[in-house]
């Protein structure tokens, strides 16, 4: 979950980035993302970003790295429209993440999870402030594991 100033979300943030990052991204990683996105890592699990921005996958990836974090995988706006709306003439979700094989997608946006139902893809919508969202999602990626394993 990225915080960007004019979207006026109303969730706690990490620490702002030092000089001159700070300066180049000026977005705030919701507070436990790192934490998060370190433990999905350290599981052996595939990190993607899937954003409807149209920063560049080399600015997206930069973000994440002063966090210390390495995507495996970057689904901007421009990746979306050339690889799932493509071919598509009636207008198919924001985001599809089914496309790329994504097992759990996160997101704050409650149309991506009406059109998860919709679509068929798994969603996990964080509100706004939740200090336990990231042991939430923790324990929905062990569900997940478990259903997996018992296929």
């Amino acid at each position: 979950m990225i915080h960007c100033s004019y979207q006026k979300k109303k969730f706690k943030v990490e620490p702002s980035l030092r000089f001159p990052m700070k300066y180049i991204y000026k977005e705030r990683l919701r507070a436990g993302t790192v934490e998060l996105m370190n433990y999905i890592q350290s599981e052996g699990i595939e990190l993607w970003i899937y954003t409807t921005s149209f920063r560049s996958e080399r600015y997206i990836r930069g973000l994440f790295r002063c966090y210390g974090i390495k995507p495996d995988q970057v689904v901007n706006g421009q990746r979306h429209a050339d690889e799932v709306q493509k071919d598509h003439a009636e207008g198919m979700p924001s985001k599809y993440p089914s496309k790329y094989r994504i097992d759990l997608h996160i997101d704050d946006d409650i149309s991506v999870a009406q059109n998860g139902r919709t679509y068929g893809f798994r969603v996990f919508t964080v509100g706004e402030q939740d200090d336990e969202w990231a042991e939430k999602i923790k324990a929905e990626i062990a569900k997940i594991r478990n259903r997996n394993e018992k296929q």
